[in-house]
């Protein structure tokens, strides 16, 4: 029972954080496929590798040293942020290079990065969960649910978010130094808020510390929560541009282009279309218009890079097809 409980709490708050991610790209939302991939990345590969690799040198730096206090402050301020992150930032990359034409943005950079991170959280916060019960009993397990969950849920997603916004500034970029150098500092950024994370949980004890460095995470997650809510109204201002032309062409209804750059009024359509029995129709319409503005986007910015002269003109034919099927 106390194993089912830790696991329950351990993956039940980091599925719902998960879909937390996935509804705030509302625009232009990722396949739910890739998604669940990158979310098991982060549960067996990151997880499982870093625990194997953070382990192995963390003996390592024992048998050097001879002392636990030095071996668990290295190993947590210095190799498991590198590890980690690198695991974790791997996933992020094979999205970027093999999905490259499902990474279209940077709440997309976001998304990917949060969810992996997510994935990670949920099988160290069980093992961690459980260890409270292990020393502690069911007070132990208490006390860790809310410390993992409730105070630092959503830390891995914050460290890990500055790899998938470096990836996102790439993609974006046509050439110079910052298309090259954003994915190397949005790296080193996670890596460096993760040791310094874990460096500040090794110094500070009690609660006092506990209190210190929830403030500190919070404060970083509110500034992530800014730029998230910012990322999120560009990819509102890039459908109210591109999506005009189409408009104007006759390919959606001057009620549907309203529709599609309101996360709200996208909402209240779906539902609407449930009872309609148009939901798949209404839904297929909306996505199609996030892809196409993201790919005029690119067109615009990087030119017909991967056939995105091809797509729009695909997009095009699809939402002719689906405008009188789609609800507003």
């Amino acid at each position: 029972m106390p194993f089912l409980t830790s696991l329950f709490f351990g993956f039940a708050p980091m599925f719902l954080f998960s879909y937390i991610l996935y509804w705030t790209d509302r625009y232009e939302r990722e396949p739910k496929v890739l998604l669940g991939a990158v979310f098991f990345w982060g549960v067996a590969i990151a997880a499982g590798g870093a625990y194997i690799v953070n382990t192995a040198l963390g003996m390592g730096i024992y048998i050097f040293t001879g002392s636990e206090s030095a071996t668990s402050f290295t190993t947590a301020t210095l190799i498991a942020p590198v590890v980690e992150e690198s695991l974790k930032g791997l996933a992020v990359l094979i999205v970027f290079l093999i999905f490259r034409k499902e990474f279209d943005s940077i709440l997309d950079g976001i998304v990917y990065a949060g969810i992996v991170a997510l994935g990670f959280a949920a099988t160290e916060n069980t093992i961690y969960i459980y260890r409270g019960f292990q020393s502690d009993g069911w007070e132990g397990l208490w006390l860790l649910t809310f410390i993992r969950v409730g105070l630092i849920g959503w830390i891995h997603p914050f460290f890990t978010s500055f790899t998938g916004i470096g990836f996102a500034i790439m993609r974006m970029r046509r050439s110079g130094i910052i298309k090259y150098a954003a994915p190397l500092i949005g790296f080193s950024i996670a890596i460096f808020t993760h040791a310094f994370h874990n460096g500040l949980a090794s110094i500070l004890s009690g609660f006092g510390g506990l209190a210190i460095g929830s403030l500190l995470d919070w404060t970083g997650l509110f500034f992530m929560f800014l730029f998230l809510l910012w990322a999120v109204a560009s990819d509102r201002n890039l459908l109210k541009k591109h999506l005009k032309e189409e408009y104007k062409l006759e390919l959606i209804t001057a009620h549907q282009y309203h529709t599609a750059i309101s996360v709200w009024k996208q909402t209240s359509a779906r539902m609407r279309a449930l009872s309609a029995g148009k939901y798949k129709a209404t839904k297929r319409f909306y996505q199609i218009c996030g892809e196409l503005a993201h790919k005029k986007e690119q067109y615009h910015k990087l030119g017909n890079e991967r056939n995105n002269l091809e797509i729009i003109e695909k997009n095009r034919v699809e939402l002719a097809s689906l405008k009188d099927r789609a609800l507003w």
